[in-house]
């Protein structure tokens, strides 16, 4: 079991680890080509399509756990038919995005304060990117189904080639070429493009007779829509409630100057480095609850959660150890403003902390996930975003800004909390 966790756990993180390095070029592509207000405008309109993609990655993680337990079952038509139910959803709403692209840019930037210039620039990025909705979109499809199916490597190989691909064609666009700041766009717009065609290429390679068992008919029929958009529904709802966390820490964080904003910001930078590799254990929990639950094995489900709890709580001693020693390092390595490295001295500590709070979260909802309880995932997810709330306006008056750090650990320990109480209604429930 341990090799069959790692199997689907490691490729994910080796994919992962990829993720930030593309951000960092492309904000020092046009940080070089341009000057801050190409940075800002690049910064505004990637926001702009991390609020509308966010709320879309229940097409990766619904499909995966439908798949998975399709998978287990050995029920191949039920595993085409789910499938291809994604993919005709991502390519509806890539055409819905494509719809409303002009209405969603316009609105956007009335609420959101910056210059005209930086607000040109945004629009130039936004109108090329914007092109790569249906690839972006049929790729959550895609890894989702690969998971689902056990395979970790092939979603690997798909997110490297983007990533790495939109680092080489910023670079070739941008800079050698002399398109300047659209040279951007249209890298991140070929890269995802061309992680379309390899996951294609690998579904044809492994998966070709898989398409014996396409059946539009039975992936039209209402019953069957229901419960697809019934299990996606609920975790449109709970990314929903994820980016209000998010949007609001950042927002809060503000209020108290930029100094304090720039130090939240990078402490939520190195939170999420401790989400790279807890993802690939959830990833690995998903596929394989997904399978056991499918296949009706009591002890196949029981033993895959024990092993991946325990593989996780061994990577939380060691991500603490590593920021209790080298978080005031790694926090340096974000920025060389005094300023913002002194003002971040009391905040380590929130890192020191983190993996112990947040560890089972990460584990239960991807077996949450893989178990397609889905429900339960929403309801949980609603009361953690109103306790960060809670949490913050409670505390702010004894603690300051430091009640904003309190709230997001309150968020993850009622995550936990919630998913542990849960578990024999919501998961192990699905075999008894």
């Amino acid at each position: 079991m341990n090799r069959r966790v790692l199997k689907l756990a490691v490729p994910s993180i080796l994919a992962n680890i990829t993720v930030p390095l593309v951000g960092m070029v492309d904000v020092g592509v046009s940080g070089h080509i341009g000057n801050a207000v190409a940075i800002g405008g690049m910064a505004i309109s990637t926001m702009l399509f991390d609020l509308l993609y966010w709320n879309m990655g229940f097409l990766r993680t619904g499909t995966g756990g439908m798949v998975a337990q399709a998978y287990g079952r050995r029920n191949l038509t039920d595993v085409m038919k789910i499938f291809t139910q994604g993919l005709g959803t991502a390519l509806g709403i890539a055409l819905l995005i494509f719809a409303i692209q002009f209405l969603y840019i316009d609105i956007a930037l009335r609420f959101i304060p910056c210059s005209e210039a930086v607000a040109d620039y945004a629009r130039q990025y936004y109108f090329i990117r914007i092109w790569a909705a249906p690839a972006t979109l049929s790729l959550f499809v895609f890894k989702g189904f690969f998971i689902g199916m056990q395979d970790a490597v092939s979603p690997m190989a798909v997110d490297i080639t983007v990533n790495v691909a939109n680092l080489a064609l910023s670079l070739l666009f941008a800079v050698r070429l002399g398109l300047g700041f659209r040279g951007i766009a249209w890298a991140v717009l070929t890269a995802q493009y061309l992680g379309l065609v390899l996951s294609i290429v690998l579904f044809v390679l492994y998966y070709r007779k898989l398409l014996r068992y396409v059946n539009l008919r039975l992936s039209l029929r209402m019953k069957d829509l229901g419960k697809f958009f019934g299990v996606n529904g609920n975790l449109f709802v709970r990314s929903v409630c994820f980016l209000f966390i998010y949007v609001g820490f950042t927002s809060l964080a503000s209020h108290y100057g930029d100094t304090q904003l720039a130090v939240s910001t990078i402490i939520m930078k190195l939170f999420m480095l401790f989400s790279f590799f807890m993802d690939g254990f959830a990833y690995a929990g998903e596929a394989l609850a997904g399978r056991y639950i499918g296949a009706r094995d009591a002890g196949g489900l029981r033993l895959s959660i024990k092993v991946i709890f325990r593989w996780c709580l061994f990577l939380a001693a060691v991500s603490t150890l590593v920021y209790v020693c080298a978080g005031k390092w790694m926090f340096s390595l974000m920025t060389d403003k005094a300023d913002v490295i002194a003002a971040s001295a009391p905040f380590i500590v929130w890192l020191w902390v983190m993996p112990a709070f947040s560890t089972a979260a990460f584990v239960w909802d991807g077996i949450y996930t893989g178990a397609t309880a889905t429900r339960s995932i929403m309801l949980g997810m609603i009361c953690a975003a109103a306790s960060f709330f809670a949490a913050y306006y409670g505390l702010r008056q004894i603690f300051g800004i430091q009640a904003l750090y309190a709230a997001y650990m309150v968020h993850v320990l009622v995550r936990s909390v919630w998913m542990q109480a849960f578990r024999r209604r919501s998961v192990y429930a699905k075999i008894s």
